[in-house]
């Protein structure tokens, strides 16, 4: 085991834990699946419940997936097209900065899943157990998540993504 392992199990378990988190709230927290799917509604991504429950489940097989480091690339797909749907749909308007509710914190988790996804999970993950090795690292490993996850999430903005219509002043 090496400093470079142990690194790596720590990002992981940060950044898939916090999205499984943010999913399982979806299920059991607050307004739970139908509150949820009130707000997607609200922000133009329908039918809101098909919407809530996919967005809750891909966070929580995502962010268990990446903290596993189990088929690394896939779960960090995932986080690409949560985060690239988040940012367009909720906070672009807002500009960049998260204190003003923009897209920043969306690009860290985006762009740090990429980076497990290229240099693969480490001998610290479900990969090294099951396959001797990183499965699919780097070169694949990026564009396997970049380019999946963004397909996740302009097809899914292509095809549910309704912006709610500007209210006059």
């Amino acid at each position: 085991m090496t400093a470079y392992d142990v690194g790596l199990l720590i990002l992981r378990l940060v950044l898939g834990l916090t999205l499984a988190a943010h999913g399982f709230n979806k299920f059991f927290g607050g307004g739970r699946i139908p509150g949820t799917a009130r707000w997607f509604e609200s922000i133009g991504m329908k039918p809101g419940t098909f919407h809530a429950a996919i967005a809750a489940s891909t966070e929580v097989a995502a962010g268990l997936g990446l903290a596993a480091g189990l088929l690394t690339p896939i779960p960090a797909a995932g986080f690409v097209s949560l985060m690239v749907v988040a940012a367009w749909t909720v906070h672009r308007p807002n500009g960049f900065f998260i204190v003003k509710e923009g897209w920043e914190y969306n690009l860290v988790l985006a762009v740090s899943a990429i980076a497990v996804a290229t240099v693969g999970a480490g001998k610290l993950s479900l990969d090294w157990l099951i396959f001797g090795r990183n499965w699919l690292d780097g070169w694949a490993g990026l564009l396997v998540a970049v380019a999946l996850g963004l397909a996740g999430a302009v097809g899914q903005l292509l095809i549910f993504y309704r912006p709610p219509a500007k209210q006059a002043r």
